[in-house]
C-alpha cells in the first residue's frame, strides 16, 4: 500500500516526465527584441523545423510584451494553426521588408488554417488582440527582423 505522500511524489514525477520535453524545447528557443511603432516585443525565435512545428504549443500563458517570431526559409503563403495551443493568439504575417501583410485571430485547439495574404518570410504570434490594441495592422512595420538567426 502506498501512502498519500508517496502517491503525491509518484504523481509529481510522472507529470515532470511528461512536461520536461516541452519545457526543454521551449527553453531552448533564443530571445530577441523586436519593435512595432513605439512598442517593444520580447520574441522567442522559432527558426528550426522543430521549433516552428512546436511553436507555442502546451503553454498556458504568455506575458503581455512576449511573443514568438517564426523565421521561414523562404517567403511563401505560410499558414498557421493552433493544435495543442492553449493561449488565444493573433498572428501577423510579415514580408521580407518587415511589413505586416495581414493579421489573423486564432482560437485555441483549432486546426483551422490561417494563411498569409501574400508571400511572408516571418510570422509573429502575440496574445490575441495585441496588434489591434496597439493600432497595428496591414502595412505597419516590425523592426529588428534583420538581427534574427538564419532559418534552418
Amino acid at each position: 500500500m502506498t501512502s498519500a505522500p508517496g502517491l503525491r511524489h509518484a504523481f509529481a514525477a510522472l507529470v515532470s516526465t511528461l512536461l520536461l520535453p516541452a519545457a526543454l524545447a521551449q527553453q531552448a528557443m533564443p530571445l530577441t527584441e523586436l519593435s512595432a511603432g513605439m512598442y517593444r516585443i520580447e520574441a522567442e525565435v522559432a527558426h528550426t523545423p522543430q521549433s516552428r512545428q512546436t511553436g507555442l504549443m502546451n503553454r498556458r500563458m504568455m506575458p503581455a510584451q512576449r511573443g514568438m517570431v517564426f523565421v521561414f526559409p523562404q517567403a511563401a503563403r505560410h499558414c498557421m494553426w493552433m493544435k495543442n495551443t492553449f493561449i488565444p493568439l493573433s498572428v501577423a504575417f510579415i514580408d521580407e521588408d518587415g511589413r505586416i501583410l495581414n493579421i489573423a485571430d486564432m482560437t485555441p485547439h483549432s486546426e483551422q488554417s490561417h494563411c498569409a495574404a501574400d508571400a511572408a518570410r516571418y510570422a509573429l504570434e502575440m496574445n490575441r488582440g495585441w496588434f489591434a490594441d496597439k493600432g497595428l495592422g496591414a502595412g505597419a512595420r516590425i523592426r529588428g527582423l534583420d538581427r534574427l538567426p538564419a532559418p534552418q
